[in-house]
């Protein structure tokens, strides 16, 4: 099993996300490509010391962006893998303690 800290890369912060932490208790999180839903569920558990209740995952596909330059050049962003994390509705997690 892997360490909670290689599972865990960084949470993602947006406008829904904020919005799933203030009312549903969900913590969304990008996390590594080949990481099991156990994985993700204990590092969760360790790192910030919450009951975990659900674990939702899905794999975020690139898409086309383009570069800026002389010529018209186009790139991709990256793909990753993002998991929408339920915890009981008592707890709560400080996202400051993540790099």
């Amino acid at each position: 099993m892997k360490r909670p800290e290689e599972v865990i890369i960084r949470p993602i912060i947006t406008e829904k996300s904020n919005r799933l932490m203030e009312d549903a208790k969900k913590y969304t999180f990008e996390v590594a490509m080949d990481a099991t839903k156990h994985e993700i569920k204990h590092a969760i558990k360790t790192l910030f010391g919450v009951k975990v209740l659900k674990v939702n995952t899905m794999i975020v596909k690139p898409r086309k962006r383009r570069v800026f330059g002389k010529f018209r050049r186009y790139g991709y962003t990256k793909a990753y893998k993002k998991a929408i994390v339920t915890i009981d509705p008592s707890q709560e997690i400080d996202l400051s303690k993540v790099r």
